[in-house]
């Protein structure tokens, strides 16, 4: 086996690494999850949609909110409790026993700087002359400003900073002259440019929505009588429901109070034009999901399988940064034959540093988050399975804390391409300045790391990974799906 950018990664920390060195990380930043539940009996959905957030809760941990509305009680009366923090921590059991209703929605939020605030919590209730609808929204549009003004300017008033309010009024808005509310979502569609997946609560229907590109994942499931929106499959798991199929890219799936299933696919591209978020597939979702049928947990094996087929290197152990990382490592110890094991203690206690927006503390985070096994590195030639650098903070720090715990060589292996190119749909990757692969060479982030040697996953290989369905890729190569917006509006208008 040939060794790949072989260098003294020990002490080659350059002065020209302060500008990453000195800023936050790290990791590639989701927005949200949705969820939706209609119980066609009559029964009350609160708790089930509170343990689905639950299994939702690595999409975001900023905020949480739950809306709820009874189809067998007057219309209008939506009870809604939403606040920051965790679900356990915004919810107790008497403010689930207050939110009576059958059919609801639910959010998990983060939120990029600037946006954590209460009013930004969602779900959003939106109350206007055709009657009440509760919206909860995973995505993020690219034409928000122009859409924001446009309405101003007719004398909307607008009481938040989020997309999801522009798409609520656009839906309102075409719902005046429109039959029902799934035709004014779609007449809506046509107006917003993005990505998007929406749970809406009608008073008397559950609405999903797709953007045309899919960038966002949406699935329906079905336990007993209740009906189930939810943006990973864990989560119908969590609740004992069967999967039915996910909501096609494009698609407006309503389902009635019969639990009749309607769909809408006027706003569907060709297959081809599909544009999925890949990482979905490497970072985002739960490795137990399935997103569009194609097992996550099976594209990260794939992907470490990749590396180790395309960048192989002499070691003693293969090991992943917890927690994406070490499925990818495994695929690698697979393909590679060499040990997978557990280098990293994990405190269980500190969530996904990402999630949290203040900048204050985040020098310290990576060592309360992480600490190396010395009995298990010591001495040792040790290939690294990480799922991308973003800065190279974070990786800066973990390759030094494996050579302290005794490691004789550290071997970096990447399962996502680098990072050259900010994304606008959703995925927090901040601007190029920010990015350290778009400034500097393979042989300078090594040195910057610290490692013996680098490699990334080849763009090639994410059609394979995701089993040929259609991604997007743009964060990579700078070819987008569509238009990326002419001024870079991401944090003022943001989920």
């Amino acid at each position: 086996m040939r060794r790949e950018q072989r260098g003294n990664g020990a002490n080659n920390m350059k002065e020209q690494t302060v500008h990453f060195l000195d800023k936050p990380e790290e990791k590639p930043r989701e927005a949200c999850g949705v969820l939706g539940v209609y119980d066609i009996d009559g029964g009350n959905v609160a708790s089930s949609i509170y343990y689905g957030l639950f299994s939702l809760q690595h999409r975001g941990q900023e905020s949480c909110g739950i809306a709820v509305t009874d189809t067998n009680g007057p219309k209008g009366i939506i009870r809604t409790h939403k606040g920051m923090g965790l679900c356990n921590e915004v919810f107790t059991e008497e403010t689930l026993q207050g939110l009576d209703g059958n059919i609801g929605v639910g959010h998990v939020r983060y939120s990029t700087a600037g946006g954590s605030v209460p009013e930004n919590s969602q779900p959003l209730v939106l109350n206007y002359i055709k009657g009440t609808l509760a919206l909860a929204h995973n995505g993020n549009l690219i034409n928000t400003p122009n859409l924001r003004s446009e309405l101003a300017r007719t004398g909307a008033i607008f009481q938040t900073t989020i997309d999801t309010e522009v798409m609520a009024y656009e839906i309102a808005r075409a719902r005046v002259n429109t039959p029902n509310v799934e035709t004014a979502v779609e007449e809506a569609m046509k107006k917003i440019k993005g990505a998007y997946a929406l749970v809406i609560a009608s008073p008397r229907k559950l609405i999903g929505v797709r953007d045309p590109f899919g960038f966002k994942p949406l699935c329906i499931g079905k336990r007993d009588n209740s009906y189930i929106l939810a943006s990973e499959t864990c989560a119908l798991d969590t609740l004992g429901a069967e999967f039915i199929r996910d909501v096609k890219p494009g698609e407006i799936v309503t389902i009635d109070r019969h639990g009749n299933i309607h769909s809408n696919t006027a706003m569907c591209l060709p297959r081809e034009k599909e544009a999925r978020c890949i990482f979905e597939y490497i970072y985002f979702a739960r490795p137990d999901s399935y997103i569009d049928e194609v097992s996550v947990y099976r594209s990260r094996i794939m992907a470490g399988k990749y590396l180790a087929i395309d960048s192989p290197v002499e070691a003693d152990l293969v090991v992943g940064v917890p927690e994406s990382g070490n499925v990818a490592a495994m695929g690698y110890s697979m393909e590679s034959r060499i040990p997978y094991g557990t280098a990293f203690v994990k405190n269980s206690y500190v969530g996904r540093t990402f999630i949290k927006p203040k900048q204050s503390s985040r020098e310290s985070s990576v060592r309360v988050k992480l600490n190396a096994l010395r009995e298990a590195v010591e001495g040792k030639r040790i290939i690294m399975i990480d799922d991308s650098i973003v800065r190279g903070t974070t990786s800066a720090r973990i390759v030094s804390m494996l050579r302290e715990a005794g490691a004789k060589e550290v071997h970096v292996r990447i399962s996502s391409p680098p990072f050259l190119h900010p994304c606008y749909f959703g995925t927090d990757i901040p601007s190029e300045d920010q990015l350290i692969a778009h400034k500097h060479t393979l042989e300078e982030i090594r040195e910057i790391l610290g490692a013996d040697s680098l490699a990334y996953l080849k763009v090639e290989r994410l059609t394979e990974m995701s089993e040929g369905l259609g991604i997007c890729r743009g964060c990579f190569t700078g070819t987008y799906p569509m238009d990326p917006p002419t001024e870079d509006i991401r944090g003022e208008y943001q989920k």
